[in-house]
């Protein structure tokens, strides 16, 4: 959040305009979107806000939710917006020093939909995924990278790694006792095998297979992209490289994108 603070910080009004990969969201409503899930962790109202009805990218009662932080500060202009970025971090930074509860204690979700209640590990581990995935977003929209390889882009490797297993098992239908091998290159390097078990599940594990029926290799910016939806496979295929079964690995990188 503080690396965040510091990139849109000097922004021209015209650069919180900016378009990102996020369907619908300018640099304004990604950072609107990080205030207000902040804000909610620190307890605060949401807002009693009526969307309007033409905003294409909102589909379902997920992006509803979550459209409302966002749509209540689009007219929010950049010196507002960095001022209430910097109020809230200095008060959920003291929340968190402040913090009594353990790892394993059960606090809210956030989530319209799932579970009520999620441990507190979970909680964080899920907010430095989203936060760091949204500065990746605003980088690449203000053409300004960085930050590739810091802690946060190894607890989203774990996230998204999470969330394998049922790319290839499920959703790409890859066959019982056979393995894909994922080769990552980049600031976050990293080699990992779902195999799939005679039952038709899936698991990732570190070592290497003998005889995958696909290995893609890809670099990590890629990888993220395609695993949070940001960019579709064909857009990026000069960018991933395909071994084994073409037909299988076309369903893997087609249902790829493990985030709603």
């Amino acid at each position: 959040m503080e690396a965040i603070s510091e990139l849109v910080t000097p922004l021209s009004e015209g650069e919180w305009n900016r378009a990102t990969e996020c369907p619908g969201w300018s640099v304004r409503d990604v950072v609107s979107h990080l205030i207000g899930m902040e804000c909610e962790l620190l307890g605060d109202p949401r807002p009693i806000h009526s969307l309007p009805r033409d905003i294409y990218h909102v589909r379902d009662e997920i992006s509803r939710h979550m459209e409302i932080q966002v749509d209540v500060r689009r007219h929010h202009t950049g010196p507002e917006m960095t001022s209430e970025l910097e109020y809230t971090l200095i008060r959920r930074s003291r929340q968190l020093r402040n913090e009594k509860k353990g790892p394993q204690d059960e606090v809210p979700s956030l989530l319209p939909f799932g579970p009520k209640k999620i441990t507190l590990e979970r909680q964080l581990m899920l907010r430095a995924f989203d936060v760091w995935v949204h500065e990746q977003d605003l980088r690449r929209a203000l053409d300004k990278p960085g930050n590739l390889d810091s802690p946060g882009a190894h607890v989203a490797r774990d996230v998204l790694l999470d969330g394998l297993p049922k790319v290839v098992a499920k959703d790409a239908g890859a066959p019982p006792e056979s393995a894909v091998a994922f080769d990552v290159s980049g600031p976050v390097e990293f080699m990992r095998t779902v195999r799939v078990d005679k039952q038709g599940k899936g698991a990732v594990d570190e070592s290497p297979s003998l005889g995958p029926a696909v290995t893609l290799s890809l670099d990590w910016e890629t990888y993220l992209r395609l695993a949070c939806g940001r960019v579709r496979h064909d857009a990026v295929a000069d960018r991933v490289k395909t071994d084994g079964d073409t037909e299988l690995a076309d369903a893997i990188l087609r249902h790829f994108a493990v985030t709603p």
